[in-house]
């Protein structure tokens, strides 16, 4: 029977949402400190690579650990910096999990470097670390090890399977500020590390990133394609020739006024982060049919991220739960929950992949130093599970959202999740 009281009524169906309008603050926020930099930043007069950007590069070093550290324009360039820096080149193979942002992958096609796939864990999202030694071949050179969501890989065992196949390591931290495993902050584990500073990171400048590494030849080599590729010999004068490959990944002084701003606040952004996000699992924790993050012993998490999984076998609904959770999304985002469906799909699903055409011809796979590869989906069958399952969320556990915010999210899930013949009722 169709509840008569609107609070009973999904608000996708007409009834009152349970988080009011205008509830949740945006994310980030910016205050006095942000606003006096930028400005000092736009009166300076240098809005290229600036006094901001160097004096970034070191506070960036000092807050992560790692020694050696270059603000780029964005967490993508700092992964394709961060491959040529491990010598990665033509026709090579890079492991990357078969869930991620497709910047992990496609970060490798930009280097004419064949992306090879392995599938992820349920339990924490990220690539399996029993599955990476199955996926290796003669070709392959390095693995992009990504920290999702902002909990970190179990690093104890990728790194036993890269020595013994004397294979470099990249951490792709662009979810991850002050994640850690074994006490150990993410990317102080590999040979380098690529951050990210976009808007919805939990440090962010707008745009921007951090290719980072404790080695300087590793950080050289990487810098070789930060400027045109622009390599300068020793003895060079003004007037030189590039003599490799480049882009222009370098970023401005005004975008990393505002990242120093911001990181000032970091660490007690991550500390709200993570309070908020025990909250919300403790509310959420009596909420039928709902499959809640776990952070395995010895690894700290930061929640970027918060993804939920809906329990579709259990809510007789895995042949059709694609189509299903997104109705539940529909449901929640009308209670005013601000989530969504992050990566619809298995990276090895893009077009680009299954065609394996991403210039034109068939390059890079066609590429005569490039081995045959196969990115069958079956291939993947806990990736493509989650792909159908989840919402995530981000803005909800953000400051200045408190943990008053995080008990309204729970309530509107437990509205939605205890109506589920009313979500079958959604167009």
């Amino acid at each position: 029977m169709k509840p008569t009281r609107r609070s009973e009524t999904l608000a996708a169906l007409g009834g009152d949402p349970v988080i009011p309008k205008g509830a949740l603050k945006p994310w980030p926020p910016v205050g006095a400190l942000d606003r006096k930099m930028v400005l000092a930043s736009l009166e300076g007069g240098q809005h290229t690579y600036g006094p901001n950007c160097t004096a970034l590069e070191k506070e960036f070093s000092d807050w992560s650990g790692l020694k050696h550290t270059l603000f780029c324009n964005s967490g993508t360039a700092a992964l394709h910096m961060a491959l040529v820096a491990c010598q990665c080149g033509a026709g090579d193979e890079v492991l990357a999990p078969a869930y991620t942002w497709p910047s992990s992958a496609t970060c490798c096609l930009h280097h004419n470097i064949i992306p090879v796939f392995v599938d992820i864990e349920w339990s924490t999202m990220n690539i399996d670390p029993d599955k990476i030694e199955a996926a290796i071949t003669p070709r392959t050179k390095a693995i992009i090890v990504v920290h999702l969501h902002g909990l970190t890989v179990n690093m104890k065992k990728v790194l036993a399977v890269a020595r013994r196949h004397g294979l470099k390591v990249i951490e792709d931290c662009c979810q991850a500020h002050g994640a850690a495993f074994g006490g150990r902050p993410a990317g102080t584990f590999g040979d380098v590390a690529a951050f990210s500073t976009n808007q919805n990171k939990i440090m962010c400048s707008g745009e921007g990133g951090f290719f980072s590494t404790n080695d300087p030849a590793t950080f050289e080599r990487g810098k070789t394609l930060w400027y045109f590729g622009e390599n300068r010999p020793p003895d060079a004068a003004a007037g030189y020739h590039a003599y490799g490959m480049g882009w222009m990944y370098r970023s401005s002084d005004l975008v990393a006024a505002f990242a120093r701003a911001q990181l000032t606040r970091l660490d007690a952004n991550l500390a709200k982060i993570h309070a908020n996000a025990a909250r919300l699992t403790e509310c959420l924790a009596d909420v039928p049919h709902l499959i809640l993050p776990t952070t395995p012993r010895g690894h700290r998490h930061n929640f970027y991220n918060y993804t939920v999984r809906f329990d579709m076998a259990a809510m007789n609904r895995a042949d059709q739960a694609r189509a299903f959770r997104d109705k539940l999304v529909v449901a929640l985002r009308a209670e005013g929950v601000e989530t969504g469906v992050w990566q619809g799909w298995p990276v090895p699903e893009m077009t680009a992949l299954q065609a394996k055409d991403a210039y034109g011809r068939g390059c890079p796979w066609s590429c005569r130093h490039a081995a045959p590869v196969d990115y069958s989906l079956d291939q993947y069958p806990v990736a493509r599970r989650h792909c159908d399952w989840h919402t995530g969320m981000t803005t909800p556990l953000r400051p200045p959202n408190g943990p008053r915010m995080a008990q309204l999210v729970a309530r509107a899930f437990g509205k939605v999740m205890t109506h589920l013949d009313q979500v079958d009722q959604i167009k």
